[in-house]
């Protein structure tokens, strides 16, 4: 497998990711009778919540994983990196998604993000400079 092949991986898994979180939200807007916005209902804030902060967090990642990708970094890197994110990221939206403050999945989650985020940033600019 080359770096690009597991980059594009790792999008895959991260549309499935993206996919389960939209689907979530129809289910808790089907289940709470909630056709627009989030009706003050408290489970519907969460579920949005969950989606939004994936929304803002995975595609910067992804590119970063697509550019190493491109400049062909090492293939262990690009699967350290997606396979820690994609693990960060799961135990976010079951952290956050079960309950409205602090919890051990959106603790750690938030943590492995932002150590993958800082990684990917790191390994990005060294491969491009390199």
């Amino acid at each position: 497998m080359t770096s690009m092949q597991a980059a594009t991986l790792y999008i895959g898994l991260f549309c499935l990711f993206m996919l389960a979180l939209k689907v979530n939200v129809g289910r808790v807007r089907t289940k709470h009778k909630v056709g627009f916005g989030d009706g003050g209902n408290q489970p519907l804030q969460r579920s949005l919540r969950v989606q939004g902060n994936a929304v803002e967090d995975v595609p910067v990642v992804l590119l970063g994983l697509l550019g190493l990708g491109a400049l062909m970094a090492p293939v262990l890197l690009v699967h350290g990196l997606g396979a820690s994110f994609l693990v960060g990221r799961v135990l976010h939206a079951v952290g956050l998604g079960g309950s409205e403050g602090s919890s051990f999945g959106r603790s750690v989650g938030t943590v492995i993000t932002l150590l993958v985020m800082l990684v990917t940033t790191g390994a990005c600019i060294w491969y491009a400079v390199a």
